[in-house]
């Protein structure tokens, strides 16, 4: 399956000059259809599982501000040295097994299938109305993408969180996920499913809607096919991180809500929706948002990051001839 638009007329002399300069620059031995999205899901599977392996220690912290705010009262270096004292340096790398699987699998699915659906919407409405009408397409297509992303993650997102709420739970990813599907089932891994899309989605919309639309002023003003690789990633780096804050603000509320309902199993008979409404009552809206501070730096660094690694690698990867209905210079 192709990703350049079509050769056709589309009657308007912007767009016709935009796609003239997206066909001028296609190289006719770019990978197409199924090797260029496996390209794409790679350099997203890497970068996701990297950037959210190597920010562990952070997640950790933040994970215990939503779950035991009265005890981890004193922001994020404050937690960091009441976890270190209690619990020993190695403490704050719990989680990290899930934490990169997990993220492995869900940035192969986020990234691959947002450009795969950003081509379906073009397929399906032409390359004019996809382009006019863009910011509803990155919505959709991020939104798709991480629906089936999140079906991936959740069974290790809710070990993760065990692992990082109860430290005696488990002895990492192999043992934790055993324990919890023999004692609890596999319809346990996805209590949280509800909350991780609540959370996930709009993060994700929110995020790629962000990005695209930095990136799409800076080469407004910047010729994109005359900047060096260098600065491309620079560029990269500095709109994900615009699309980093944007999305924890976004998705914080559901964040504290998945730690919490994954932190220990519902009652006897007491249904996800049930559970979600009593922790939305406790929490009110301040301690919805507790430990933004942390998941605005943690979530800041790791989506710039996802930007400019993913960009590299599919430049490595020889994937460049990715999904464009941006009008830039």
């Amino acid at each position: 399956m192709a990703t350049s638009p079509p050769p056709t007329a589309t009657g308007s002399n912007k767009l016709d000059a935009a796609k003239a300069s997206v066909a001028a620059h296609i190289d006719p031995t770019a990978p197409t259809g199924v090797a260029l999205y496996s390209r794409f899901a790679f350099a997203g599977a890497v970068c996701c599982a990297v950037t959210h392996g190597a920010l562990t220690p952070v997640d950790v912290v933040k994970t215990r501000i939503q779950l035991d705010p009265a005890t981890y009262n004193n922001g994020m270096i404050g937690g960091f040295k009441k976890v270190i004292a209690n619990e020993g340096a190695g403490a704050v790398w719990t989680g990290f097994g899930p934490t990169a699987a997990g993220y492995f699998l869900q940035g192969a699915f986020k990234f691959g299938g947002y450009e795969f659906f950003k081509q379906q919407s073009i397929n399906l409405l032409g390359y004019e109305t996809a382009s006019n009408n863009r910011t509803a397409v990155y919505l959709a297509s991020a939104g798709a993408a991480e629906f089936f992303a999140d079906i991936a993650l959740c069974p290790l997102e809710a070990t993760r969180i065990r692992l990082v709420s109860e430290p005696t739970f488990a002895n990492g990813l192999i043992g934790g996920f055993g324990k919890i599907f023999r004692q609890e089932g596999l319809g346990a891994f996805y209590s949280g499913f509800g909350p991780i899309l609540f959370k996930q989605v709009p993060y994700t919309m929110t995020k790629f809607v962000v990005y695209e639309k930095v990136s799409e002023a800076i080469y407004g003003v910047v010729d994109k096919n005359s900047t060096s690789s260098g600065m491309q990633t620079v560029y990269n780096l500095a709109s994900g991180l615009m699309a980093g804050f944007a999305a924890a603000i976004v998705s914080q509320p559901a964040d504290t809500m998945l730690s919490k309902i994954n932190k220990t199993k519902g009652l006897p008979g007491e249904g996800t929706t049930s559970r979600l409404i009593k922790i939305a009552k406790e929490l009110g809206l301040r301690g919805s948002f507790g430990g933004i501070g942390a998941r605005l730096f943690m979530v800041g660094t790791l989506t710039a990051g996802q930007f400019a690694i993913y960009g590299d690698i599919k430049k490595a990867l020889g994937a460049t001839g990715g999904v464009e209905i941006a009008k830039t210079k």
